[in-house]
């Protein structure tokens, strides 16, 4: 008897450790996958239920927040101008996971669920109160936003302006955009109808174009490559380089010609300021294979090119915002280098990557991280969590910064006057980049900052698949931003 009562409660305590197991594995390990599986309904009531944190700009316009609204899910997530934001907020859906945005990137914050809320949590709980999720308070200029997203209008394209000492994330538009409100409705079949429209296609208006679209950068890749061969100590401003009407790509019969008669130089030579000023691609071009692939390729990872950037966001309290790495090609051939040196072939570049390039130029070399969010409140205005700047790298010395600045400023004051500013220097590069079959459309770009001699804010600027020069389709653009945000 005793032998059968030993084994029934052995048996007894395996049922319980096997039940205690699982129930961690359930509580704590899937606990997350459990939570995003579109199936759990439980957790579909539960975040749609909860009051989420509002998103703000920088001067407490309110981007997104929730109403209370009369129905199962208590509260409806609603967004003030949504498309002119919705890169930045992202979407709250009743049928997809949030998945890009503040709204991925701070999720379990605005949910109120985070770590940092645990004791607001429990209070709620204790008192019979609804929990509320923290509010999420951005460095997004509402006006230099709108600036922006006026200016692009009907193109695809994107805007993205920095602020130069921090690396605060300013304006932030992509176009064509979308409206977050037709994702957030509590008529299920309405929000997956307007899902399956927005994401349709490779030109969804749901893909943000400043940060997850890559694209040749064209002649602002320049800028790195005269940064590098200033590094050197071999080039100066007034340096003599070789350049000419063409050029051949070496080891094929491909000529590389220019699209200005002034980028030619003199005699087959150009000083290393007039190459950039003028954009001239056969001096680039034979720049980049004289300095060799490792020089400039270094230079560009310096700047961020090869590595994911995190713009917002841990694992912690979301689903971090990142931007795709942009490419700088691994041991070229000499003809390669020499189209990636221009910015073509196999170089590509996200728009948030080319206005880092020109922040840290602005910032005597001083590359900062990119960051979208000032501070996090919790729903008494207690201060969770505050943005310090932090370095990225020190790319390069002030001295080539200096040179570099002066380059730029000649690329306005000689080029391109239509891009000056009364009153204001002007840095900017800009960049035409061929794309499309035969080469049949451009992908006009600029970069620049201002003012040249005390910076406060950069610049890019990308117009996609458009048939003008980047100075023409992106440049006004730029300087439009610069004006609004000098002015203030």
């Amino acid at each position: 008897m005793n032998k059968y009562l030993r084994q029934l409660f052995t048996a007894v305590v395996a049922l319980f450790v096997i039940l205690g197991l699982s129930s961690t594995i359930i509580m704590a390990v899937r606990a997350n996958a459990l939570n995003n599986d579109p199936r759990n309904a439980r957790s579909l009531y539960h975040q749609l239920g909860a009051y989420r944190g509002a998103i703000l700009a920088s001067d407490g316009t309110v981007m997104a927040k929730s109403e209370p609204v009369n129905d199962a899910f208590k509260y409806l997530r609603t967004y003030s101008n949504g498309p002119l934001y919705a890169p930045v907020t992202g979407f709250f859906s009743i049928n997809q996971t949030a998945d890009r945005g503040l709204e991925a990137s701070r999720s379990m914050l605005l949910n109120g669920e985070a770590d940092s809320l645990i004791w607001q949590l429990a209070k709620a709980m204790l008192t019979g109160t609804t929990n509320q999720g923290a509010s999420i308070e951005t460095s997004i200029d509402p006006k230099l936003q709108q600036v922006a997203y006026d200016q692009l209008g009907t193109r695809d394209g994107a805007a993205v302006a920095i602020e130069v000492n921090t690396g605060r994330i300013l304006a932030m538009v992509s176009t064509p955009s979308y409206d977050p409100n037709k994702l957030a409705t509590h008529d299920t079949k309405a929000a997956s109808q307007a899902y399956n429209e927005l994401s349709a296609g490779q030109n969804s208006p749901l893909i943000n174009r400043a940060t997850s679209q890559l694209y040749p950068p064209g002649s602002t890749f320049k800028t790195i490559v005269a940064s590098a061969a200033l590094e050197t100590g071999d080039y100066q401003t007034d340096t003599k380089i070789p350049a000419g009407a063409s050029y051949t790509l070496p080891g094929t019969a491909t000529q590389l010609p220019n699209a200005e008669a002034q980028a030619d130089g003199v005699n087959g030579q150009i000083s290393l300021q007039e190459a950039v000023a003028w954009s001239s691609n056969t001096a680039f071009a034979q720049l980049g294979v004289k300095l060799g692939a490792s020089k400039v390729s270094d230079m560009a990872t310096k700047l961020g090119f090869g590595s994911t950037i995190t713009i917002d966001g841990t694992e912690s309290t979301g689903t971090p915002m990142t931007a795709t790495a942009s490419t700088f090609p691994s041991d070229p051939t000499d003809d390669k280098l020499a189209l990636a040196s221009i910015g073509q072939g196999d170089t590509t570049a996200t728009p948030l990557q080319m206005a880092m390039v020109a922040q840290a130029i602005a910032n005597n070399g001083k590359l900062m991280q990119p960051t979208l969010v000032d501070r996090v409140r919790a729903a008494d205005l207690t201060v969770l969590s505050q943005t310090k700047p932090q370095t990225m790298a020190n790319a390069f010395s002030k001295d080539s910064a200096d040179k570099l600045t002066t380059m730029m400023e000649s690329v306005v004051s000689e080029a391109n006057p239509q891009l000056a500013i009364d009153g204001i220097k002007v840095a900017a590069k800009t960049g035409t980049a061929q794309i499309g079959t035969d080469n049949s459309a451009i992908d006009g770009w600029v970069i620049g900052f201002a003012p040249a001699d005390d910076p406060q804010i950069a610049v890019a600027v990308l117009v996609h698949n458009t048939d003008v020069y980047g100075s023409l389709a992106a440049g006004p653009i730029m300087r439009a931003m610069m004006q609004e945000a000098l002015q203030q």
